[in-house]
């Protein structure tokens, strides 16, 4: 058996300037392969995130989770003397993350030229809405503008019905894998070049990656594609069927699969029916497909469904609301959720990591910091004394709960 050894980027250090999602998803991953992540925070309120409820004795609970494993360090960067302090940690760190505006950092003195001047190794991970350049570079980027903008919108809901964007923020979240995976392998690159680099990844391109069929269908067809509410963009059946008690998922779309899922439901007639023989036919003829289905399986329940068109090898589950997420015997079994400290809350349950190593697992170690926790430790490890932090906190350009405000 091998022995577990330290987190992959154990002793990579990272600055975090991250506001709301991208940026601090992006650091969190980070930290969670066992970066020193640093969250560099405005004193006056931090994250915007911090106020965002339920609230858990003053602490946001959203804020505690998506900025685990991070340090806080609260500093004014529009004081000449709060900038400097970051150059000082930019000179240390392997990486820094920001999901400002374009031009914010360059308006501070601490953007990607700034700062590969004073250490060219330094790695920037720089998230916004559009890209650095462009037309919308100026453009505010928000998830849901990028969503709209990325074609995710006018295939996301039902034929006929009024535009939805999907339930979670996913044009900042796969930015923010985007800008973890560019970080990364800029980390690898600098082992052969010795130098880091600027990586521009954007709320927009990270929504247009994802249309992987919709690409195949207008490149390849000509045709602009529409929504399909749960189903398939190009096979069948594929999507969400409505049973006694709601709904289930299945997807019978392989000949294997397509046979077993008729002979359960008793609609053998369909196998051979020429217009649904093939996934592509069966596709195209959704419409007179979906109701000869559904006129069987709302004569039982999920549960009994799902059940059955396992045993008989078709790919199906259950539509599961988060309260059943969040108790599934099976993440439960491989241990995904954590219940990490938090300096005043006590244990904390967070969202686990989706990646399991054999050998340098993930460690979660620290729910999200009180804003400036660290600010005392960080200055210190500067060379800072003890009446020099506390003359920065004096003056405002450094909080913390033990540095005077």
């Amino acid at each position: 058996m091998t022995t577990a050894q330290a987190a992959p980027l154990a002793g990579i250090r990272v600055l975090e300037i991250g506001n709301f999602m991208a940026g601090p998803f992006c650091a969190m991953q980070l930290a969670d392969l066992g970066a020193d992540v640093i969250k560099v925070e405005n004193p006056d309120g931090g994250d915007a995130v911090r106020n965002t409820g339920p609230f858990l004795e003053g602490e946001s609970s959203n804020f505690i989770r998506l900025n685990r494993n991070k340090r806080s360090l609260a500093i004014d960067l529009k004081h000449d003397t709060g900038k400097e302090l970051f150059r000082k940690l930019a000179v240390r760190a392997d990486i820094v993350v920001e999901n400002l505006r374009p031009g914010t950092m360059r308006a501070l003195g601490l953007d990607y030229p700034v700062l590969s001047a004073l250490n060219p190794r330094l790695i920037y991970v720089a998230a916004s809405g559009w890209g650095q350049d462009g037309p919308y570079a100026a453009h505010a980027g928000l998830d849901i503008m990028a969503q709209a903008m990325s074609g995710l919108m006018s295939i996301t809901g039902e034929e006929g019905r009024p535009p939805v964007k999907a339930g979670v923020p996913m044009c900042d979240l796969a930015c923010a894998l985007y800008g973890a995976l560019g970080a990364v392998s800029a980390l690898h690159a600098r082992e052969r070049t010795g130098r880091g680099q600027l990586i521009d990844v954007s709320l927009l391109e990270a929504g247009v990656s994802f249309a992987v069929w919709e690409s195949g269908e207008y490149f390849g067809a000509g045709k602009i594609p529409r929504r399909h509410g749960s189903a398939h963009q190009a096979t069948a059946p594929y999507q969400a069927l409505r049973s006694a008690d709601g709904y289930f998922v299945a997807g019978a779309t392989t000949p294997k699969t397509w046979v077993a899922f008729c002979k359960e439901l008793a609609i053998e007639a369909l196998i051979d029916d020429p217009r649904f023989a093939q996934p592509h036919q069966r596709h195209a003829n959704l419409a007179e497909l979906l109701p000869l289905i559904e006129a069987v399986t709302v004569t039982k329940s999920s549960r009994e469904w799902v059940d059955a068109l396992q045993a008989a090898g078709v790919p199906c589950e259950m539509l599961q609301d988060f309260g059943q997420v969040f108790n599934d015997p099976h993440l439960l079994a491989r241990n995904y959720f954590a219940d990490v400290p938090h300096a005043t809350l006590g244990p904390v349950r967070v969202n686990g990591s989706p990646m399991r190593f054999s050998d340098t697992p993930v460690h979660m170690h620290r729910a999200g910091p009180m804003l400036g926790e660290d600010t005392a430790a960080v200055l210190r490890e500067l060379g800072l004394t003890a009446d020099e932090i506390a003359s920065l906190g004096e003056r405002g350009i450094v909080a913390s709960p033990g540095v005077p405000a």
